[in-house]
């Protein structure tokens, strides 16, 4: 499978998606990864943020990208290994990052010091992002929480079972509190 810009744009709408300028092609950045993000992009919701607030006053020689950077603005240690990796966005409470050159997507949860290998690539990000809105909107319909979240299970492990993988991802603790009827 492979997610086009008019699947982005179908789930979320043009005016949710956001679309990341291409990279130097300097070989240390995946390519299939920048391809994605510049021809595709990253939805823009309540579920995943990926717009930056141009307010946000900035320091002099603050790259928003890298999380180096962006941890130290902030006054967060950041692991020495993901210190060049690339900003993503939010999904729910979780800091998602790329890594460049393995092409690899993490989460940062929210007051944890490790992060998560969350999909193996930015492919894989953006089917779990489609595959979610769906979901919601067959929630907003009233269909099941359990068999939407089986669903979601199925759709998304039968092309990457990384997002399942630790316990602790924001997909299974999404899927479950939408199984305990929290949302």
């Amino acid at each position: 499978m492979t997610v086009t810009p008019g699947d982005l744009i179908e789930a979320y709408g043009l005016g949710s998606v956001v679309f990341f300028p291409r990279c130097p092609a300097d070989g240390r950045a995946d390519a299939r990864s920048t391809t994605l993000l510049s021809s595709v992009g990253l939805p823009h919701s309540e579920v995943f943020t990926s717009r930056g607030d141009p307010a946000d006053p900035y320091e002099p020689g603050f790259d928003p990208v890298t999380l180096g950077s962006r941890f130290d603005h902030y006054g967060i240690p950041c692991p020495p290994q993901s210190r060049t990796w690339w900003f993503l966005g939010h999904l729910f409470t979780s800091l998602i990052a790329l890594d460049p050159e393995s092409g690899t997507v993490h989460a940062f949860p929210e007051s944890e010091s490790r992060h998560i290998l969350l999909h193996r690539d930015v492919e894989s990000l953006l089917l779990g992002l489609i595959e979610f809105r769906k979901l919601e909107a067959a929630h907003d319909r009233g269909v099941d929480p359990h068999e939407l979240a089986e669903r979601f299970r199925q759709s998304v492990s039968a092309f990457d079972p990384t997002p399942f993988a630790d316990e602790d991802s924001q997909w299974n603790l999404a899927l479950e509190e939408l199984e305990h009827g929290l949302w």
